[in-house]
């Protein structure tokens, strides 16, 4: 089959619904002239005559009434493609590859992310739970979660979603052992579960009630690289972990621990949102991000 070619249909279409070449150059802001050769070339291609032309009238013939018809039902069919194109480029859609970290991914990102997918049918989403920090563009992630610093931000867009909050806590049962410490020098005398990796120890900054600020660093025979294992290892009364709000609030709320030195502020730990800056904010990265801020404007 020889390809179809469109050229001059538009112009055929619009002549026999103006009923004459000017009010068809009028419409399509082309010169009479213009039109007439269009519909000419047309005939010519296939070999048929589609419009009777008198110096007072121009109507279809038998064979351009047909070719009409079908001309408009295509050129229907053509508009209805392209304003789907033009809505689904509002429309999250196709795949949208996330990355987040492990334990504050699952509990405080996946279920934006579920009620994303629940609510946008044409999205097919992806995640990936990790507490390394992948390359984006070399593993073709579309969309990440980065806690902490953000050191190659170069080659990153990035929008703040959150600020990590941390609460000193312990079991009752710890404390009514060992006492409760009053001070940030008292924790030296205490069981102190480290959070660290590779033989590293993280420390951690507090900042007093009265401005003051202490990087302590714990000295702790129990270390742990994740923070839902500190967590169990606090409840079970092993000793006092500096742990999240957002990980400890149920346990806290429920009394199976306990927080210490609450007029002390443990650092801040910034959360954001990052995508490669060579890729545009598409419609199904931007209606994550928005979600994302609007889920943690009001943080537990």
């Amino acid at each position: 089959m020889e390809p179809i070619d469109l050229q001059g249909i538009v112009a055929f279409v619009q002549a026999v619904e103006a009923g004459s070449f000017t009010g068809a150059g009028e419409r399509l802001h082309v010169t009479k002239s213009a039109i007439g050769k269009s519909v000419a070339q047309l005939e010519q291609r296939l070999g048929v005559r589609l419009l009777n032309r008198t110096t007072r009238s121009l109507r279809p013939t038998s064979e351009g009434v047909s070719y009409y018809e079908a001309c408009v039902r295509a050129l229907a069919e053509i508009e209805a493609a392209q304003s789907l194109l033009a809505a689904r480029r509002h429309i999250p859609s196709g795949r949208l590859r996330v990355d987040v970290p492990l334990a504050f991914g699952r509990r405080c990102v996946a279920p934006v992310l579920f009620e994303i997918s629940r609510k946008f049918p044409e999205l097919t989403v992806e995640i990936s739970f990790n507490d390394r920090r992948v390359d984006l563009i070399e593993e073709g992630i579309d969309l990440a979660i980065r806690m902490g610093e953000l050191d190659d931000s170069l080659s990153l867009a990035a929008r703040r979603i959150y600020a990590q909050r941390s609460a000193i806590c312990a079991a009752p049962a710890y404390l009514e052992e060992h006492g409760r410490p009053r001070s940030v020098e008292d924790l030296a005398h205490h069981s102190v579960i480290g959070y660290g990796r590779e033989g590293v120890v993280s420390p951690r900054v507090i900042r007093h009630g009265d401005g003051r600020q202490t990087t302590f660093a714990p000295k702790s025979r129990l270390v742990l690289g994740h923070g839902e294992p500190m967590l169990d290892a606090a409840l079970a009364g092993c000793g006092i972990a500096f742990l999240p709000t957002w990980l400890a609030a149920d346990s806290l709320r429920h009394g199976d621990l306990e927080m210490v030195l609450s007029d002390c502020e443990v650092e801040n730990i910034a959360v954001h949102a990052v995508w490669p800056v060579t890729r545009a904010l598409t419609p199904k990265v931007r209606v994550v991000v928005d979600a994302l801020v609007e889920h943690f404007s009001a943080p537990p």
